[in-house]
């Protein structure tokens, strides 16, 4: 045998073994994914049987929890209405806490029942911003304002027209009404009542000012409490679009059960068969998202509008607090008289239909005089 054959037979096995470790190697990573997706696959159902059990045993004691749950937000929120006349230019710290603390607990919570497309909606969006206003940039006075068209426009609005409920028994409801109502109170509170503020917030090298800030100039006014925040309103309304219709579109067409707030809205409006479901249909029924955003954009641009106003006048502010508060408060006993009892019942209804008939307790015997009463006074309005 030459020379050149042994040569060529040596780099043939070693050829062999290289392919060979290369084979064993993507085996190995193939066998590693397949037992890491196996795992993550237990995980998930190990998860997701412990969110059951956790769920099933909050339903056996839901009255105690919802009691504990008034208890609390009864005193939290009476804390916070006590530390805001106290203390107002601390306050800010206190929305910095309940939204680092309240807003991941709410992502676990919602992932877990398909809510977490919520978490993309603007309401979110802008309290991140705030959040960056008042921890990083707290002297910045352009930022300040764009912040404070957020808080007093869309967000303030949408706590009257979404009609949120403050109701001191549901978690869910509390965050709820605070992620809209809390801003527009810091940024009052930071507006008119915070000296330090007043101060702060002026031009490196200027003296100070009587107005704050540039209150005789309009133009300025009008560039940074309404064109400005315009444009970060439209950044956030492409970044979604592209998020939930596009990129994610297929993840949704795939499970009907994912809620995001179009479909919550429109699911509502079909039902109700009320104006907007009307109106969105105009162009049809496969134009009925961008008839949502364009209604959406609308709102936005009529609230934003609104904000210049009320930055300009104190009383103006002032009124427009009590109205978010009462109308808040207003939703909340309108959800506790009117639709709370229902659903008591139905709970009670589908408990007895999978439950065999027992002998009635007096609890139950309470539901059922509820329900007649309810249902006489249907026949009352009716006649």
């Amino acid at each position: 045998m030459s020379s050149d054959e042994t040569v060529e037979e040596t780099n043939g096995d070693s050829f062999g073994k290289v392919k060979q470790r290369f084979k064993d190697r993507s085996q190995k990573v193939v066998q590693t994914k397949a037992i890491m997706s196996k795992k993550a696959v237990q995980t998930k159902e190990m998860l997701s049987k412990q969110a059951v059990k956790i769920a099933k045993q909050a339903e056996e004691h839901e009255r105690f929890i919802n009691k504990v749950t008034h208890l609390l937000g009864v005193l939290g929120f009476g804390g916070f209405c006590f530390l805001l006349g106290a203390r107002p230019h601390d306050i800010h710290y206190v929305y910095c806490l309940f939204y680092i603390i309240f807003v991941p607990l709410r992502w676990i919570y919602y992932r877990f029942k398909k809510w977490h497309y919520y978490l993309l909606d603007f309401c979110y969006y802008a309290n991140t911003i705030f959040l960056v206003d008042l921890l990083l940039y707290p002297k910045n006075e352009k930022l300040f304002m764009v912040c404070f068209s957020f808080a007093e426009g869309p967000l303030a609005w949408a706590l009257i027209v979404w009609r949120c409920s403050l109701v001191f028994n549901s978690v869910d409801k509390i965050v709820s009404v605070l992620i809209h109502l809390l801003p527009g109170l810091i940024f009052f509170t930071i507006r008119w009542w915070n000296p330090e503020s007043f101060a702060a917030m002026h031009p490196e090298g200027s003296s100070r000012r009587a107005s704050w800030p540039y209150v005789e100039d309009k133009s300025y006014l009008l560039t940074w409490l309404f064109l400005v925040p315009l444009g970060a309103y439209t950044l956030w309304q492409v970044l979604y679009f592209l998020i939930v219709n596009v990129l994610r579109r297929q993840r949704l067409l795939r499970d009907p059960e994912v809620m995001t707030s179009y479909r919550e809205l429109s699911k509502k409006a079909q039902k109700a068969n009320n104006l907007w479901w009307r109106l969105s249909g105009l162009l049809g029924d496969q134009n009925r998202m961008f008839m949502y955003i364009a209604f959406q954009a609308i709102f936005t641009v009529a609230t934003m509008a609104l904000t210049v106003p009320i930055f300009l006048s104190y009383k103006l502010h002032v009124i427009f607090q009590i109205l978010k508060i009462s109308a808040a408060i207003w939703n909340g006993g309108s959800f506790l008289l009117e639709v709370m009892p229902k659903q008591v019942i139905l709970k009670e209804k589908k408990k007895a239909e999978i439950q065999p008939a027992q002998p009635q307790r007096p609890h139950d015997q309470s539901l059922v005089l509820m329900e007649n009463s309810i249902e006489t006074n249907r026949s009352t309005e009716a006649s």
